[in-house]
């Protein structure tokens, strides 16, 4: 005797299969687009950090630059020292005739080992693939004259924290360069 009635519903073991199967393919599709997703933001997190890192940097140094030579007390200080190694910058923010107080005298140095700028032997830029200043005169043109220095290019560049493999050139490193020339205000006066 036949039990099953024609009003009887359910799935067969093939049917629920084949359910499987397309519902893991496309759970795999989306874990695929999530990856994706996932390592694009990653990467644009970084060049977003290694821009600002950058910006901010060369911010802080113009600034520095233009009040080079700031001296209301009339105090004999040059401004910005001539050296090839290192960008040297005094002021005498405070007016007490002397650039000895703390940000007064501002010393920013390459760190090529540990890819960073020290200002005042203290880390101030991260992931610096390079920074490098040029002295300038009145014309425009170099100078390795301290009292004939008027100007101060500035090129930074600086560079992801974690390199990128679908990036090909630098070792996958993404890199951000900027460059200034600052004519600090109280030079040459």
């Amino acid at each position: 005797m036949d039990t099953r009635h024609s009003s009887e519903c359910g799935f067969s073991l093939v049917e629920l299969l084949i359910s499987m199967a397309v519902g893991m393919m496309i759970l795999g599709a989306l874990i695929g687009a999530f990856l994706v997703q996932n390592k694009s933001l990653a990467a644009q997190e970084q060049v977003t950090q290694m821009v600002q890192t950058a910006r901010a940097a060369m911010d802080m140094i113009c600034r520095d630059l233009q009040m080079a030579g700031y001296n209301p007390a009339g105090a004999v200080f040059a401004g910005i020292t001539y050296n090839a190694g290192q960008l040297q910058i005094q002021a005498d923010l405070n007016g007490d005739g002397d650039t000895g107080d703390a940000d007064e005298n501002i010393v920013y140095a390459y760190d090529g080992t540990n890819l960073r700028i020290n200002r005042n032997a203290t880390a101030f830029a991260e992931a610096v693939q390079s920074f490098t200043f040029e002295y300038l005169d009145g014309s425009g043109s170099t100078t390795t004259t301290t009292a004939d220095i008027r100007q101060v290019r500035v090129t930074l560049t600086a560079r992801t924290e974690k390199p990128d493999s679908n990036f090909g050139t630098n070792n996958g490193y993404r890199t951000y360069s900027l460059r200034s020339v600052v004519t600090p205000k109280n030079i040459g006066i």
